[in-house]
């Protein structure tokens, strides 16, 4: 598909949509955005999609961080370790994907999306563990008056987010979508909280591994900056709707659209491979 004024447009609405519900479920939209542009561009090289999608994420996560900031839903403290520890990772994600062939990374993003879903469709109901080992008490009140009180294993956190990092960057989703599930079902946080704080440790990840792929050359050729261009307007403007439709959401809701969106990402990227 050439770059025109007709695929910017259809590529800056593409980027609302994936913003909105990004933000609604804090992973960014990269989990959404990297198997569109799969099946948009199946000659583009992993490395070019991925540095694609990293920058829209990038943006969209600016934005709904923003958004979610003026909400005070994000966990600030937590979410500074995490990035921190996820930082490496994602730097050297961006670096490894460019020795992977396309086939390979087609069929890594499609169990990946698999595995994130059933895991969310079918476990435990409610999603909220209560966590163990040595904890860190929290005590946050939004802008609306909701007192949140939870406890985070900061170490398991962290541990995660070197991991997360790494896969989120490599496959070109920002780490949100894995993030999120994560944050409720393993760690503990409220729903809200973990789609907050997911998006604000997203700007930061998937900024270094935006950032990184520039230095790699990864727009070097085609059209890859005009795309992420077109994209990045239309996330920014979908993160702050995304972030406003949040509020009317309940946390197993967003957890349910999550899910269903991996599931039916990962089944069409299975056909179009075959």
């Amino acid at each position: 598909m050439t770059f025109s004024p007709t695929v910017a447009v259809l590529l800056v609405v593409i980027g609302v949509a994936v913003g909105a519900f990004g933000t609604i479920v804090g992973s960014g939209g990269g989990f959404i955005l990297t198997p569109i542009l799969l099946l948009l561009y199946p000659h583009d090289k992993p490395a070019t999609i991925t540095a694609i999608s990293l920058t829209a994420v990038f943006f969209n996560a600016a934005s709904g961080s923003a958004a979610y900031a003026h909400q005070r839903r994000i966990d600030y403290r937590s979410g500074l370790a995490f990035a921190g520890a996820a930082l490496p990772g994602s730097i050297a994600g961006a670096l490894v994907v460019g020795s992977v062939s396309r086939s390979q990374f087609d069929l890594l993003m499609a169990i990946v999306l698999l595995a994130l879903a059933v895991w969310l469709l079918i476990g435990e109901p409610g999603g909220r563990r209560q966590p163990r080992g040595r904890l860190s008490h929290r005590t946050l009140t939004d802008r609306y008056g909701t007192t949140y009180d939870y406890d985070v294993p900061l170490r398991r956190g962290i541990a995660y987010s070197t991991v997360v990092g790494f896969v989120s960057s490599f496959l070109g989703i920002g780490g949100g979508v894995i993030h999120v599930p994560l944050l409720v079902r393993a760690l503990g946080f409220p729903t809200h909280l973990a789609t907050a704080t997911s998006h604000f440790v997203l700007a930061i990840i998937a900024g270094s591994g935006a950032a990184t792929h520039v230095a790699a050359g990864s727009f070097a050729h085609g059209h890859g900056i005009r795309r992420a261009i077109a994209l990045s307007i239309g996330v920014v403007g979908g993160a702050q709707l995304g972030a406003r439709l949040s509020l009317r959401a309940s946390g197993r809701t967003v957890e349910a659209l999550l899910g269903v969106a991996l599931l039916v990402l990962a089944i069409r990227l299975i056909f179009a491979g075959l």
